[in-house]
Parts: C-alpha cells; sequence; structure tokens
C-alpha cells in the first residue's frame, strides 16, 4: 500500500502543538500540516493549570520577559481581533506578605524585573495614585507594578490579612479561557487546511540522519520530512522514538477547584499569592491525629510560601482555584494522575491564613475538586523550542508551568525554525543543544531550582 504524505506532521494537539499547526498554517499559510493526537485535542495537561499569564520573570536575564511580553502581545492582538472570544483578563497578579522584613526583598526583585522591562514599579503612598485593574477586558491598563505599603494595600485588598505590610501588583498579568483560546487556534489552523487524526504515533523512521516517515498505531504511514514532537509530558517518550535523549524532568502539579459559596473572596480579584512560609491551623485533636501518623506528621511542620488563589469566571459564579506547589519532587508520568489526599485542605487552609475570613470553611467537610497535571521541565526552566539532533525534527516543549502564556511565542519560535525565517534575538535562548555546552550546564547549577516559578 502506498504511503501518504504529508510536509509536516505535529505531534500532540495540546496548546503547544495546536498553536504550532496555527502559526504555520494560518498564520503563514503553509501547506500539508498533519496534527496527531491520540487524545481529543486539549485534554491531557493544557486544561489543568490556572491559566495565568504574567510579563514577571525576576530573572536571571531578560530572556523570559522579552518572550513572555512577545506572546503577551501576539494574545492581546487576538482578543482584538475576535472581540476578545477567549476572555483575557488583565487583573494582574498579587504577590502579599506580612513579614517587614520582606519588604525590602520585594521591592528590590521588583525593580530587578523592571529593569529587565516589565515596566516602571511605583510605590504607594506616592506621589500617583493607585488605579485599580479593570474587572473585565485588558485594555487600557498600566504596565510594570505597584507596591502598595501597609493601609495602602489593605485600603485596596481588604481581604488580606490584617497584618499585611505590602502587596505588590503586577499590571501585564492576568488569565486567559484556555480551552475557548485552544478551540479558537485549533479552529482557524484547520480552516487554513490543517488535518486533525486521532492516532498515535509508534516510530518514526530516519535515512541518512534525516526523518523520512512517522508510522502510527492503525496502522497508517505518513511520508515526511518534517517532524515537531509538541507531546508535553510525552515529550521524552517521543523522543526516543528518533533515538533522542531530552534533558528534561516531570513534577505532578495539582488545582483545587473550590465553590466558595459564602462569596468571601471578591470577584474583582487579581490572581493573589501569599509569599510568606506558614505553619497551618489545626484543632488539639486535629493536631493529634496528625502527628500519630508518619504520613501526615509533616502537615504540622511550616508549609514555603507560594498559596495562591483567583476567581475562575470573572465577576461571576463562585468558583474558585487554589494552587499551592509544595510537592516538587521530580516523578515519571502515570495515567491518570493521582494526587495527594490532604493536598485540598491544605491549600484552603493556607489560603485562610493569608484570608482569615476563609476560615469559615475550615469546619465543613467540602474541600472542593483535586485535579491537574505535569510539567514538563529543564534544568534552566525554559523551554525547548527548536531543531534537534536528526534533521528535519523539531521539539517544541519543556514549557513547565507556562504553557497558556508562553504559548504563542512559543509556536511562532518554531514555525520560524521550521520555515527557514530569522529568529528573536532570545531564539537561541531555547534552542535544544544549549544543554550540550558543559559551561552552560555549569551556569545554570547557580541558577536555582525555582528560576521564575511561582
Amino acid at each position: 500500500m502506498r504511503n501518504e504524505r504529508s510536509e509536516i506532521v505535529i505531534c500532540g494537539a495540546g496548546i503547544a502543538g495546536i498553536t504550532a499547526a496555527y502559526q504555520l498554517a494560518a498564520r503563514r499559510g503553509g501547506t500539508g500540516i498533519t496534527l496527531i493526537d491520540e487524545r481529543e485535542p486539549f485534554t491531557l495537561t493544557s486544561d489543568k493549570g490556572t491559566q495565568g499569564y504574567r510579563n514577571w520573570w525576576p530573572g536571571p536575564d531578560d530572556t523570559m520577559v522579552r518572550f513572555v511580553s512577545r506572546s503577551i502581545d501576539l494574545l492581546e492582538e487576538l482578543a482584538r481581533d475576535t472581540n476578545n472570544v477567549f476572555r483575557l483578563s488583565r487583573r494582574g497578579y498579587l504577590f502579599s506578605t506580612h513579614d517587614e522584613q520582606r519588604v525590602p526583598e520585594l521591592r528590590s526583585t521588583a525593580e530587578g524585573v523592571a529593569r529587565f522591562g516589565m515596566g516602571a514599579v511605583r510605590v504607594h503612598p506616592g506621589a500617583a495614585p493607585y488605579s485599580p485593574a479593570l474587572a473585565e477586558g485588558f485594555e487600557n491598563q498600566p504596565d510594570g507594578a505597584d507596591l502598595l505599603l501597609g493601609d495602602a494595600a489593605l485600603r485596596a485588598f481588604p481581604y488580606l490579612s490584617a497584618d499585611t505590610r505590602a502587596a505588590l501588583h503586577v499590571r501585564r498579568a492576568g488569565w486567559v479561557d484556555a480551552p475557548a483560546l485552544g478551540g479558537l487556534l485549533l479552529k482557524r489552523a484547520l480552516g487554513a487546511g490543517v488535518t486533525f487524526l486521532r492516532d498515535r504515533v509508534t516510530r518514526c523512521d530516519t535515512a541518512n540522519g534525516r526523518v523520512t516517515r512517522v508510522r502510527l498505531a492503525s496502522g497508517r504511514a505518513l511520508d515526511t520530512e518534517c517532524v515537531v514532537l509538541a507531546t508535553g509530558p510525552l515529550l521524552a517518550e517521543t523522543g526516543r522514538l528518533l533515538g533522542i535523549e531530552l534533558p528534561i524532568f516531570h513534577e505532578l502539579h495539582a488545582r483545587v477547584l473550590f465553590h466558595d459559596t459564602r462569596r468571601i473572596f471578591p470577584r474583582w480579584a487579581p490572581f493573589t499569592i501569599w509569599i510568606d512560609p506558614t505553619r497551618l491551623a489545626w484543632n488539639e485533636r486535629e493536631g493529634a491525629t496528625l502527628a500519630s501518623q508518619s504520613a501526615t506528621r509533616h502537615l504540622l511542620d511550616p508549609f514555603p510560601g507560594g498559596v495562591h488563589l483567583r476567581p475562575v469566571d470573572g465577576p461571576r459564579g463562585d468558583e474558585l482555584f487554589l494552587i499551592w506547589t509544595f510537592h516538587s519532587a521530580p516523578t515519571s508520568p502515570v495515567w491518570p494522575p493521582s494526587f495527594d489526599p490532604q493536598y485540598a485542605d491544605v491549600c484552603v487552609r493556607g489560603v485562610a491564613a493569608m484570608m482569615p475570613a476563609m476560615r469559615v470553611y475550615l469546619d465543613g467537610d467540602y474541600r472542593g475538586v483535586t485535579d491537574g497535571g505535569y510539567y514538563s521541565k529543564t534544568a534552566d526552566n525554559r523551554a525547548l523550542i527548536g531543531p534537534l539532533p536528526v534533521a528535519g525534527a523539531f521539539a517544541l516543549g519543556a514549557l513547565s508551568g507556562y504553557g497558556i502564556m508562553a504559548s504563542q511565542a512559543a509556536g511562532e519560535l518554531l514555525a520560524l525554525h521550521v520555515l527557514g525565517e530569522a529568529l528573536p534575538d532570545y531564539g537561541r535562548a531555547f534552542l535544544p543543544a544549549r544543554f550540550e555546552d558543559p559551561r552552560y550546564v555549569e551556569e545554570v547549577k547557580s541558577w536555582g531550582a525555582l528560576t521564575g516559578q511561582l
């Protein structure tokens, strides 16, 4: 039987693969493009995150600020073109602390990100008044960040703990309706001629160091000289089909969908993050029970900073996303993933430390619904975008927890690689080959494991 032909085969129909198809076909007129996934599009990990975006990237240099800022540019352009069908907001990210000693650090970090291109830092009280964010939409909002000190923070965000000493409001930030964004991009890609196959890639043939064919579980085979690996947490596995070991690892990250039935957290609030370490409040009976079992004794220890939450559906509904990354050990992806049974309870208690009014939920049994997915990461927490050692093969992955916010710049950069066009100046920072440089590998070790992660 004669094989079928495809000019470009994209493996994976999450946000990365869909955006690559959109960029190649709808934005650049590419033809003969096939998008392949064994699942329905956008159903593995792309719809399991917080769906947020930010131009807040504290280092080690300005690479990620420029990269994600370009992606936000493209998101805003798409929102304007579609009457904001995917509900791009600009509520911002709010980092808060009750530790007076952390305030100078928060200000210094913000000033560093400002030098990278985030925008100016404004301090309140100060010469200019603080301007609250819009509840809906993204136009005509400031960039940079507002640092609100003491009473200024509590006047602007009265739901925070009364002992809050500072709140930093990052302004070019917010969230999107990620499934709507993915659906829009997929519709435009298909409308531009992309073919979607519900199938699984089982083998990639090569000859003379070049991709020649992709074989599928259904028995079909596609002759091609260009394969894009955009398989999310399956990227390492897919790379091995080409005999390539990619330098990535995985972390399981969870979120809680919580119904705030008492409407305690304002629906207008930004994405709110408590940066202080927290010791959870337990009553005497709960504390004794936890202490009696080795599997739960750790719940009595201090937890790292970083509990955060946001309204899910803008001014409507009562749903919140609660997120707290206190489990981050590398792990192997397992489908479906399973989550710590205590995770939701810990998140609710952490949020109650930041926002005491939430303590009314501690006496009830309801703790929301926990789901999530895997972060695929590199040692420098930067994506892998570009050519692989096998000619005609390209990687688009390791987008960690910033897949939605970086998707548009990532897909664009991938398309430029595939088409042999000029790259932006940040393009080299994402080349898979960077990890072949021993000096770079050593440099990355000094950056810290949480570079760029909230």
